[in-house]
Parts: C-alpha cells; structure tokens; sequence
C-alpha cells in the first residue's frame, strides 16, 4: 500500500527521464518535407489562411518549401508570425489552420502545415540567419510590460522600425508561458531561449528582469517616462477549488508543477504515486501527462462536464490518454480527505471526494447525491487562471474581467496598449502573438510612421 503523502523526486532514472521529456513530434526530414509540402494544392483564397490568426500565406511558404527554397519559407513565416518556431510546436494546428484545410474534408487527412512551418523555421534558426533589419533609430522609446508571445512580438515589431524598447519582465528569464508554462516535451532542448535569441537579434531591444508592475515599476511612471507603453502582462491569478484545507501538503497549482519541471532538472521534480488532476484544458493534460511520465504509477484528471466541453483539444485528449492518463467525466471535487504523513505533523491530502454531475433543463451545472473517491497523495488544480487588475489601479478600463482593448489593441489611455492573456480573447500562444504584431503597427503609426 502507497504511503500516506508519498511524493518523490527521482522515481525514474536519467537515461527514462531524458527519453521521456525528449521532442514528442520530432520534425519531417528534408524528404520528408518535400513529399508533405508536394500535396498541398496551393489554394487560391485558402481557407488554412483565413483560419491562422497572424494570417501566415500558408501555400506560399509551402510552395518555396516543395521547390526547395527554405530561406524564402522561413521569411513568409516569420515576416507574418515571428514567434513561428514555437507555434509551429505549440499552436493547436488541428483546430485552426488544419481543420480548415481542403484535404481535410476531402479525405480527412490535411496537410501537416504545423510540421512543415517547423521544418522551414528550424533550418533558418540552425543556420543563424538574421532575415531582417533594423531601420535607422528613430528616438521614440517604448515600454513592453512582460517578456511573453505578445511582449517579444510587439518588441520586434516596433525595434524593426528603429524605435527602441525596454522591456520589463518580472520573472528571471523571458519567454512567459512559452517558458514557464507548456510541457517539456513539446518546447524541448531549450528551443524557448533560442529562439527569444533569435528575436533579440536585431538590436534595439533591452530586457529588465525582476520588474513587476505594481511593485517595481507603475504604469504612471512608465507614461511619463516613455513615448507608448504595451502591457502582456497575462493572467496572474490561479482559480481555487474554493474546497476546505485547500492549503495542506499534497496539494499544488498545475501551472507551478509545469513551471518546475520546465526550470529544474527532471531527477529533482517531485511527483507522487497516485496523482489526480482537477481540470479540463491544456494545463490540465500537461501536467498529467507530465506526472506520469516522471513516474507517477496512477494519473486521473477529472472534469466537471463532458469531453467535448474540454477546452483542451481531442487531440491532446488522445495524447494524455496514450500516455496511460485517465480521463473522468461529469464530477467535481466535494471534498479533501487528509491523513497525517508518519514521522510529521502536518495533514496531508490522501484522496479526493468527488460529486457526479449532470445538466439541469436550463444547461447549468448542478451535483448530484451521487459521490465517488480517488485516492491521491498528490492533486494538482487546472481550473484556469484569472487576469489581475490591482498593479494597474483604477487607470484602464475593463471588459470580461479583462484589459478593455479596440482593434489596434488601443486602451482606454491613448498611449497605452495591451496583448495576450490579459485582454478578452483566446487564450493561444498565436492570438498573443497577433496582438502584438498588430499593437507594435499601431504604436509606429502613432509616431507618424
């Protein structure tokens, strides 16, 4: 019988560590590629264009890659989406760009466009080429809060017209949750860093770390002391079970987990032996399939309604699943039970009860008498983040609980605006990266450009 609190580090040896947190879709080969890009149709008005949010011209950088011209690829990419490289591997393709391929409904099998961008971003950032130049300094200053998706896009964007840009960035390393919160496996061999390297390149952008605002650094102060200010600031509030003892040992943040898996060394991230994962999106599906693949023996996630209500994809409801996770419908946590580990004295949880659920005839969520229990030494919380408020005062309108934006990503102050997770929208690497994009053409326009 598992021990009461049983959570370790080390559960695996390295050589298992290593292949387990290894690149989990290793990119096509060269011919590969070629023969891939070979089927593509090259739509005129495509609809895979239509469906990506940075508007990439997907058949044209198809097209350079079936006729052999990588560079040119790679260009179309980045020119439309400079975090490419990393939506290539984190973008949910089959939901977007994928689903709304021709061949898709054809014969059910679209081009595999997320395959291929990576195969065109890769060879350029292997090779160190530097696709673009910056334009003569201007002297306009510009303040990016957070070193996020929307943060770096914007940064690069405007750093290409030549203005220059500071950065402020809480945290010890940039990159948000491209760093700190998506699985391993899926930006492995430190690709996050590279490719912020890669961005950096062109000069003219400088990063301050340890600089959260509201603390270190105010928005006012920030107005005054810069031309514009862009705020990726995401979402910074975790959800709570809103469950009695939510605060004893066993219990931890899923964004937390992922955090540490992606910073410290795999040997020294503890886990335990029977985990349960509350939650049903992407977070919830890495942090579980994480679990299990640093040795936890019993992985559940359990969500409160039905798989298609599942924010995360059926395609990482599969991935999870062939990793040996279960997935539980239709219940929600009641209640912690606790148990004093041997040797301490502190309450540590040892199972989970959970409600069943149904839908009433209005199509709100009620618990029913029905109950069930999973042991559990370990539980991680995936119920969402929230964005909050408090650093910016009473400055900027809301909207959804979020930073009130129009179309240029414009805020209620002329001279600020905002991107990512921190205003209303999908919550997606690529969205973020639009954001940015679109604020960083806006803010150039305001200075005359």
């Amino acid at each position: 019988m598992t021990e009461i609190g049983d959570i370790a580090a080390g559960r695996l040896d390295t050589a298992q560590l290593a292949a387990h947190f290894a690149d989990a879709h290793p990119p096509p080969s060269p011919a590969q590629a070629v023969v891939e890009a070979n089927r593509c149709y090259f739509c005129f008005d495509a609809p895979c264009v239509e469906a990506c949010p940075t508007g990439i011209d997907i058949p044209a950088f198809i097209r350079k890659i079936a006729t052999g011209n990588l560079l040119g690829s790679a260009q179309t990419i980045l020119t439309a989406n400079i975090l490419g490289g990393s939506c290539a591997r984190v973008c949910p393709t089959e939901e977007l760009c994928e689903r709304a391929c021709v061949h898709t409904a054809q014969e059910g099998k679209p081009i595999q466009i997320g395959a291929l961008q990576r195969h065109a971003t890769d060879w350029l950032m292997d090779r160190g080429i530097a696709p673009f130049t910056r334009a003569e300094p201007t002297g306009r200053r510009v303040a990016v809060v957070g070193a996020g998706p929307a943060g770096l896009a914007c940064a690069h964007g405007l750093a290409l017209h030549g203005h220059d840009v500071t950065i402020f960035e809480a945290k010890p390393k940039p990159g948000g949750l491209n760093e700190y919160g998506i699985a391993a496996y899926k930006v492995a061999d430190d690709y996050a860093q590279r490719e912020i390297g890669f961005i950096l390149a062109i000069g003219g952008i400088t990063i301050g770390y340890g600089k959260a605002l509201g603390c270190d650094i105010t928005l006012d102060a920030l107005r005054q002391d810069f031309d514009a200010v862009f705020l990726g600031i995401g979402q910074a509030g975790v959800r709570a079970l809103g469950l009695e003892n939510e605060t004893m040992a066993g219990l931890r943040d899923a964004i937390d987990f992922i955090a540490e898996l992606r910073q410290a060394p795999k040997d020294r991230v503890a886990v335990g032996r029977r985990v349960v994962v509350i939650g049903g999106g992407n977070t919830a599906i890495d942090a579980a399939t994480q679990a299990r693949r640093l040795g936890a023996e019993d992985v559940t996630i359990v969500y409160r309604r039905g798989p298609e209500q599942m924010t995360a994809t059926d395609d990482e409801q599969a991935w999870a699943q062939t990793n040996n996770v279960r997935i539980r419908h239709w219940a929600a946590p009641v209640r912690l039970i606790s148990g004093v580990a041997p040797g301490t004295q502190h309450a540590t949880v040892t199972s989970v009860e959970f409600a069943r659920t149904t839908i009433d005839a209005a199509g709100r969520l009620i618990l029913t008498d029905a109950r069930f229990v999973l042991a559990a030494d370990m539980v991680l919380k995936a119920i969402g983040q929230h964005f909050r408020p408090d650093p910016l005062g009473a400055m900027l309108a809301l909207q959804d609980g979020r930073i009130a934006v129009d179309d240029d990503r414009r805020t209620s102050l002329p001279d600020v605006y905002a991107g990512g997770d921190c205003v209303p929208g999908p919550d997606l690497t690529v969205v973020a990266v639009q954001d940015g994009k679109r604020a960083a053409a806006a803010i150039h326009r305001q200075f005359g450009g």
